[in-house]
């Protein structure tokens, strides 16, 4: 948060189990070789779904194994810049135990993301056991500064069978702070390693609460105060930071305020305001956030912005500022996938490439991995955001029982219509002799007033019965259709 201006939300809830950046020792249920992937049991309800490029192949596989991605470049395609992916079938068996870490949560039916490339991250460094080398963070640009990081890493001596790389907290700290976090990443793993010696399924590391973490990875020098209302959180984080790093342990304040946190920093507002479909931009334009299963589709609209003459330059102002704010609706949304952005359309190259710029710039601040397209000439933008959660909507709300998510119900005069059409069609049959119709109050005075005389209608062209009650439905779209025969039976109409 920056000058009382939400720049990130993360939600974890007590009841319900996170699971990203969880190790286990898993046993391998089912190898699928057309998708290229296999099923882990780690011991929860839904099996884990591993792909051939998230497995670490053994040096025996490397010398006798040709990778498919290289196959597909010697076949003239463009070759691959992910891993080098062997086929799932070489990599590993049904019935193998194997180690894994979860990448992403459940979603909907489908079991955790996983992936074979473990790693453990430190405050300022990241420790990727069995895969040895050493390296630095992709969003340190400065050549010099990558050069001095790993030479300052160099230094430390750390293990030739696992890999170390530093993250963007170790730009700034001494090398004994450094030192200290290698120490403690080794001791992790000593721990892990002593877990697995048994068999699998097994939780070999569970990773730490929202408190600790958000410290671990979001905590810089350049943060003056972290908050917390709660004691024994505050007494955890303050503990956290004497550990990892001393001189900023005094930062971590307690607040005892009556007023709510959010509220006393105006947070509250802005937290509500993400679960609405519209965000409002201080030019008078807006973005509308529409989540389907498959993608998210943001529209950008000029509303009330009619400062300039020229379209283009009006385009050009909101477009822009959209481009921000959108980053940042990604960001406290936690919205991945695929993703569609539909820009107030600009003649002019040079408007669009600087908007493509500007999202490019602005998705830097994310820590979640993200892949832009070029503009098209209806400037459209496609990118995906990596998914490794369900979207903050979707983890806080549940679909509404009375549209069943779709956001319109239909109105009395429809149901009515709909109602009439069963019931012609039920008491047709030779072995219905009664119907029974239970309604919303609305829908059942509107049948019994406007469409009475076709009720009756219906009674006596079939010299059947109707009998239309309620019983206090909130919903209009409720209704309970029963057809009985003479004795007194339900039928089952087909």
């Amino acid at each position: 948060m920056t000058d009382e201006f939400l720049e990130e939300l993360y939600v974890e809830r007590h009841t319900g189990e996170q699971l990203v950046g969880n190790i286990y020792k898993g046993r391998v249920s089912n190898v699928e070789p057309a998708i290229q992937a296999c099923f882990v049991d780690i011991g929860i309800e839904k099996n884990g779904f591993l792909h051939a490029s998230d497995i670490i192949p053994s040096p025996e596989i490397k010398r006798t194994k040709t990778p498919r991605n290289q196959q597909d470049h010697r076949r003239g395609r463009r070759r691959s810049k992910k891993r080098e992916e062997y086929p799932i079938a070489d990599l590993v068996k049904k019935g193998q135990e194997i180690m894994v870490q979860v990448t992403k949560e459940r979603l909907n039916e489908k079991g955790p993301g996983l992936t074979n490339y473990i790693s453990l991250p430190g405050r300022y460094l990241v420790m990727m056991p069995e895969y040895s080398g050493t390296g630095v963070s992709r969003k340190i640009d400065d050549d010099e500064e990558r050069r001095s990081l790993k030479e300052r890493l160099v230094e430390l001596d750390p293990p030739d069978e696992h890999g170390f790389i530093v993250r963007t907290a170790g730009m700034e700290v001494t090398k004994r702070d450094m030192q200290r976090d290698l120490k403690y990443l080794l001791k992790v793993w000593g721990v892990i390693e002593n877990r697995v010696k048994g068999g699998a399924p097994i939780l070999a590391y569970e990773e730490s609460n929202i408190v600790i973490r958000t410290i671990r990875d979001i905590f810089t020098a350049e943060i003056d105060e972290i908050i917390l209302d709660s004691e024994s959180k505050y007494l955890q984080a303050k503990e956290f930071l004497k550990y990892v790093s001393p001189r900023h342990a005094n930062r971590a304040k307690f607040y005892a305020g009556k007023t709510p946190l959010f509220h006393r920093f105006s947070i509250e507002g802005q937290v509500e305001n993400i679960y609405s479909p519209m965000v409002l931009l201080k030019s008078g334009g807006s973005i509308v956030i529409q989540q389907t299963e498959a993608l998210v589709a943001i529209d950008i609209n000029s509303g009330k912005f009619t400062d300039e003459s020229d379209p283009e330059i009006t385009a050009f102002k909101i477009n822009k500022e959209a481009a921000v704010e959108i980053t940042r609706q990604l960001r406290l949304r936690d919205l991945g996938g695929v993703i569609v952005i539909d820009f107030i359309d600009m003649r002019q190259e040079r408007n669009r490439k600087e908007i493509e710029r500007i999202l490019y710039q602005e998705l830097k601040k994310d820590r979640a991995k993200a892949k832009t397209l070029r503009m098209s000439r209806f400037c459209l933008v496609e990118m995906t955001r990596q998914r490794m959660r369900s979207s903050l909507k979707r983890a806080s709300h549940e679909t509404c029982s009375h549209c069943a998510g779709e956001g319109i119900i239909k109105n009395t005069q429809s149901l009515a219509l709909y109602v009439m059409r069963q019931l012609r069609y039920g008491l047709n049959k030779k072995e219905v002799s009664k119907a029974q119709v239970l309604l919303s109050v609305e829908v059942a005075s509107y049948i019994q007033n406007q469409k009475r005389r076709e009720l009756v209608s219906i009674e006596n062209m079939f010299k059947k019965t109707v009998e239309i009650t309620t019983n206090g439905f909130s919903s209009t779209n409720e209704l309970e259709l029963t057809f009985f025969n003479k004795n007194g039976q339900k039928v089952l109409i087909k």
